[in-house]
Parts: structure tokens; C-alpha cells; sequence
């Protein structure tokens, strides 16, 4: 039959008689339950449909992988400790959970992670396992990590070989002749103690015998690692004429050899006539920058008994230049002559060499090696250079650069410049000093006036070999522009029930690229107002604001208004221009009813409604008789009715025929 709505009527629908019987179980089969429902055939409107329920599908669930399933340390020292990485993933579909991560050997151990830690799907994570040994041997374990239910448990398969260390200790000698050495003075040799074993090795004790004889350069325990080792100095001062024996006795935590003797020996002899003995019997100048030099003096002296004639002085080694005696000289017993050596590097670079002094004394030439390091700054800058690329006029962009000292001398900086239009320099005091390897930073700014291509240098004088330095600089300026777009420059609102409201967006976007200055947004025109579009505002290039637009009419009929933005863009103020009507709201409602039942166990009936023909279908009331007002319905809406007949325990039939209802 026809059914409609109209506004402050009431809509009609008759259902057709109840056509299908119901079979109910017996009370006396009380071990299986059925549910008969009852089942009503409604014609509504002249047509019949059956509605079938869909089933979801069941949930996925998900399962985690480890990578790699086993693990292999190799040999490991024992006490030392080696750690590898496994990879947890999770290649499901469904998040999962990890719950318990345990190792079956207490000499491997897991680390970094979290525990329940929560897995989405497609996420991995790595955790660390680690072996430690306490005893030489083939190591096993297995890594057993559990999810929670559903996601099951993994295995990672653990192996190691644990190697027994031990200290070995080695002498450069087992014995030291110290020859014939001048009574009063002193003659000097070196010992090396190395350590060859596979672990540390600590020297306990170090102690000398033997007149005239001293050691040092070690200071006891002195711990020397694996494949290292610590040189340690001798000495030989006889105060009488005569051979002299001593022995130096080494104590270490090398098991195989807890103590080590060394022979000592030297003769102590008298000074012959015409011997010359310098104060020092090496020089070393430390670093020396290049370009400049350093002095240092020895003084030779002839302690002998008769003159010593000197033919000759000299030096060896690039850099090296000795002054301060003119040959051919005589030295008298007790005299001396001071020596001036001097060392001006002129590259970079370890450098030694040798002053020789030719005499008629005993041990001619006498040697006095010298040695020095010439050093020099090095200055590199990053970036090398820098494009700026476009930056609009009345806009700045700034860059830092690094200057690094790369040489082996104090750099000093003495001035950073730059003479270009747009540009300039900033962030470093000068002079500045940086010390080999170290940094120091300073700023470019580029700040364009007027559009175009704009290019500059800056320039760093300094003391290093590239002096002066230099970095090109590039930029474009742009020309200023100020503009916004508008999402819309005419909203209407339509029909609008009275005493509610509509709302509508606006967007504003600044598609310039300069910042716009927004100092006022308002409103006028009888109900309308704005929302969220507070004044003034500044937009950033490529920035929007958005606020919303609200009708509220209180009388019915049409109302115009607008929205006006004024700002600093071009082509301000903009006017938004706004129109609507308000409109009288009238209520409607839905009168259901339909034919009962010819089932006597029937007690009543419920009333479903949806939006959607065939399907989604809710419980909109109940009634014990044959018809039913919904009162609920909204205007501009169609409604799709169905109702199933309930018995007195509430067991309900299909859904009956659908009947439409048309809300305007």
C-alpha cells in the first residue's frame, strides 16, 4: 500500500497476517536446547524480501621470527666478553607480544630490550646477547624467547670456545756491559720489558745490586697488556777505577717465569789526558714552527790533564746550524767552550742530526746528537664554498662555516673579511688561536636588497702556508611579493532552521613569499559570527588560517552579510560576501501498523528502522498491539521499517516485510 509523510502528519503503514506456524521442543528434553523463533510474513507496500546475516571473518594472528637462529663466538678469552645481535620481527598481519627472553647458560646473557615489549605488525627489533667465560672450554646454550598466546616461542642456538690466557715476559737483554766508563761520570743503557702472552701482565717488583749501578723509568706494579711494552732506564757511575759486576732483578705475574736476574758490568776508568766531556750528551728541541728557529747551548769542557787542540766543529741534519767556537782552537785542561746549536725548520717533520767536535782527545769525534720537530698550521674550511639560493629582498639566511687547523703548529686567524654587496661576516673574534686539530666556526649572511644574482668572497688571513683563504659565496635576491588566497569568497548557508546554527570553513593562505600581516577580520550582517579568527595574525609564506563562519537566525526569512580581511597583501581589504535563510523547523513523525499474528503464543512485537534498504536494521521501540508512532525522525531523511513478533519468552520471528517512510 502507499505510504508517505508530510509535515504535522502522521504516516500509516498495515502489516499482513502472521502465515507461519512455530514448532517449540517439549520441556521433557531438557539436555538440548533449541531456540524456536517465530517467524511473521509481513506485506508492506506490495512487495516481500528476506534479510540474511553476513559473519565476520576470524581475526589473523601473528607470529614472530628470530634472525639468525644460531650464533657462533669463535674463541673468546675468558673473562673477556663478545656480544652479537638477533633480530626479532614480526611479519604478521595482528600486533603480538613478547613476553620472556631466557638463555639456558648462565654464562651468556641478553640485553636491550624491555619486557612485555608489544610488536605491530611488519615492526622489528634487535636485541644483544652476550658471552662471557669463566673457564676454558667449548661453550652451548640456547636463546628462548616466548610470545604471548598465539605467537608462539623461537630458539636461537648459542656456541663459544673459551681460551685460557696468560702473561709471558721477554727482556731485550739477559745481560748489560756498560764498558769503560770515566770515574765521576756516568754511562747509561736501556732495557725493554715486553709482554708476548695473551694477557696482562704486571710487574711486581724491580730491583738493583751492584756499586755504581742505578735503574729508573718504572715505577712498580706496573701493568703491561698483551703485545705492549715498557723501556726502563740503567746507569753505571763509578766513583773508583776498576771493573764492577752488578745484577737487576726483575719479579712479574708471568707464571712460567715469576723472576728475571740481569748481569750488570762496566769498568770504571781513569780520565785521560785531553778528554773532552760535554754538560749534555744529547739536545732536543721539541717542535719548532716553521719559519722561526730555537737555540740551545752545551758546554764542552777538557777534563783532562793536557791541552786538546779542536780542529774542527760541525753539525749534520737538515735545519741544524752550530756556532760559538773558530777553529783551529786550543782547550786547556779545565777549560770550556760553549756551543750554540740552533734548529730552523723550513718544513714540516721529524728532523736529526749530529754535532761533531774533531780534536786530538781520546774518542775523537766527540757526538752530541741533536733532534727536533718542525711543525707548521694548516687551515681548511667547510664548506669550501656556499649557494645560497634565493632569498627574498628584506629576508636573511645565514650559513656557518668550520675552519679546522689540519697542522701541527697553534693557528692564528688575523682577520675575516668579506667586501660584497648583500653579504656579511660574523661569529669570530680575531685574532683567534686554534690549536692543532681544533675548530673554530664563523657565520655568512645573506641578506639581498634588491632582486638578482649576487655573489661575494670572504677572505682569512692567518699564519698558515695557504694564507690568505677563501670562500665563494652566491645568492639570488627576490623581489617581495604579498598575497593571500581565499578558500571561498561567497558562502551561503541555505535554509536554516530557527534558533540553530550552521557553520562553514573559511581558509585563508599566504601564497606569497614574504609574511602578510592580518589586522582585522570582521563581521557584519544579522546572525552571522566568526569563530577562531582572531586578529591580527601574521602567515608565513605558504601558511593558512582557518576559521569557521556560523548562521544563527532567530526570525525566519533571508539575511546577507559579509567578512572583511584587511591586511598588508596586495589588493586589501577582501570582502567575503555571506547569504542565508531562516526557516520555521517543523517536527514529523512515522504511525506504523500492521496485522497481528495467528500464533497464540505471540505476546508482541518489536519495531526496527534503518537508513539503508535490506540491512542495519535497529531496535527502535516495542509494542503489545498492533501499531507504533516513532517520533524520532529527522527532516530530509527516509526511513526503512521492519517488525518481528516476540513470544513470551522472548523468541522473535524474521524480520516481516520492509515499509519505507519519506521524511521531507
Amino acid at each position: 500500500m502507499h505510504m508517505g509523510a508530510h509535515m504535522g502528519a502522521k504516516v500509516g503503514i498495515r502489516l499482513a497476517d502472521v502465515r507461519r506456524s512455530v514448532k517449540m521442543v517439549q520441556a521433557s528434553e531438557p539436555l538440548l536446547l533449541v531456540v524456536a523463533l517465530l517467524s511473521t510474513s509481513i506485506i508492506l507496500g506490495g512487495c516481500t524480501g528476506v534479510v540474511n546475516a553476513s559473519k565476520s571473518a576470524a581475526p589473523t594472528t601473528g607470529a614472530f621470527q628470530l634472525s639468525p637462529v644460531a650464533l657462533n663466538f669463535g674463541n673468546i678469552v675468558v673473562g673477556k666478553q663478545s656480544t652479537q645481535t638477533v633480530t626479532i620481527s614480526n611479519p604478521g598481519t595482528a600486533s603480538l607480544t613478547i613476553m620472556q627472553a631466557t638463555v639456558s647458560n648462565a654464562q651468556f646473557t641478553v640485553s636491550g630490550m624491555t619486557l612485555p615489549m608489544t610488536m605491530t605488525s611488519g615492526q622489528s627489533a634487535n636485541i644483544t646477547v652476550g658471552v662471557k667465560p669463566t673457564a676454558a672450554g667449548t661453550l652451548s646454550g640456547t636463546l628462548t624467547v616466548q610470545g604471548d598466546s598465539g605467537s608462539g616461542s623461537g630458539t636461537v642456538n648459542l656456541t663459544a670456545t673459551a681460551t685460557a690466557t696468560n702473561p709471558q715476559i721477554s727482556l731485550s737483554s739477559s745481560s748489560i756491559n756498560f764498558g769503560s766508563v770515566v770515574t765521576g761520570s756516568s754511562g747509561s743503557s736501556n732495557l725493554t720489558i715486553s709482554n708476548t702472552g695473551s694477557a696482562d701482565l704486571t710487574v711486581t717488583a724491580v730491583s738493583i745490586t751492584g756499586t755504581g749501578f742505578g735503574v729508573s723509568g718504572i715505577t712498580t706494579p706496573k701493568v703491561i697488556t698483551a703485545g705492549q711494552s715498557s723501556a726502563l732506564s740503567l746507569t753505571f757511575n763509578p766513583t773508583a777505577t776498576g771493573a764492577a759486576s752488578g745484577s737487576l732483578t726483575i719479579s712479574s705475574s708471568d707464571p712460567a717465569n715469576p723472576t728475571l736476574h740481569v748481569s750488570l758490568s762496566g769498568t770504571g776508568a781513569t780520565a785521560p789526558a785531553g778528554t773532552l766531556q760535554p754538560n749534555q750528551t744529547s739536545l732536543s728541541f721539541g717542535n719548532v714552527s716553521t719559519g722561526s728557529n730555537s737555540v740551545k747551548q752545551v758546554v764542552v769542557t777538557n777534563a783532562g790533564t793536557s791541552p786538546v787542540q779542536i780542529t774542527a766543529v760541525g753539525v749534520t741534519g737538515t735545519g741544524f746550524t752550530v756556532s760559538g767556537a773558530t777553529t783551529p782552537m786550543t782547550l786547556n785542561a779545565s777549560s770550556q767552550v760553549t756551543l750554540s746549536v740552533t734548529f730552523a725548520p723550513t718544513t714540516a717533520g721529524n728532523a736529526s742530526g749530529t754535532v761533531s767536535v774533531t780534536s786530538n782527545a781520546s774518542g775523537s769525534p766527540l757526538a752530541i746528537p741533536v733532534s727536533g720537530t718542525g711543525v707548521q698550521p694548516g687551515l681548511t674550511i667547510s664548506p669550501a664554498s656556499f649557494n645560497f639560493g634565493s632569498v627574498v629582498n628584506g629576508q636573511t639566511k645565514s650559513q656557518t662555516f668550520t675552519v679546522t687547523n689540519s697542522g701541527t703548529a697553534s693557528l692564528t686567524i688575523s682577520q675575516l673579511s668579506i667586501s660584497a654587496v648583500g653579504y656579511s661576516v660574523g661569529g669570530l673574534s680575531v685574532p683567534s688561536t686554534v690549536a692543532p686539530s681544533s675548530s673554530v666556526t664563523f657565520s655568512a649572511v645573506f641578506a639581498p636588497t634588491t632582486a638578482g644574482s649576487l655573489s661575494g668572497t670572504v677572505n682569512i688571513l692567518s699564519n698558515a702556508p695557504n694564507s690568505p683563504a677563501s670562500v665563494a659565496l652566491s645568492g639570488t635576491g627576490v623581489a617581495q611579493t604579498n598575497t593571500l588566497s581565499f578558500s571561498s569568497t561567497n558562502i551561503g548557508f541555505g535554509s536554516v532552521n530557527t534558533g540553530t546554527s550552521a557553520t562553514k570553513s573559511e581558509t585563508i593562505t599566504n601564497t606569497g613569499n614574504s609574511n602578510v600581516q592580518i589586522s582585522q577580520i570582521a563581521v557584519s550582517g544579522t546572525g552571522y559570527s566568526l569563530s577562531g579568527a582572531g586578529a591580527p595574525v601574521t602567515l608565513s609564506p605558504s601558511q593558512n588560517l582557518t576559521f569557521s563562519v556560523i548562521f544563527g537566525p532567530v526570525t525566519a526569512g533571508s539575511a546577507s552579510g559579509s567578512i572583511l580581511v584587511t591586511s598588508n597583501a596586495t589588493g586589501s581589504p577582501t570582502t567575503i560576501s555571506l547569504s542565508g535563510s531562516g526557516v520555521q523547523a517543523v517536527s514529523h513523525t512515522v504511525s506504523l501498523t500492521w496485522v497481528a499474528s495467528t500464533t497464540s503464543t505471540v505476546t508482541g512485537y518489536n519495531v526496527y528502522r534503518s537508513t539503508i534498504t535490506g540491512s542495519g536494521y535497529v531496535k527502535v521501540g516495542s509494542a503489545s498491539g498492533l501499531s507504533y508512532t516513532d517520533s524520532t525522525v529527522q527532516n530530509a531523511t527516509t526511513y526503512y521499517y521492519v517488525t518481528t513478533a516476540v513470544d513470551s519468552i522472548g523468541d522473535e520471528s524474521i524480520y516481516s516485510n520492509e515499509a519505507a517512510a519519506v521524511i521531507p
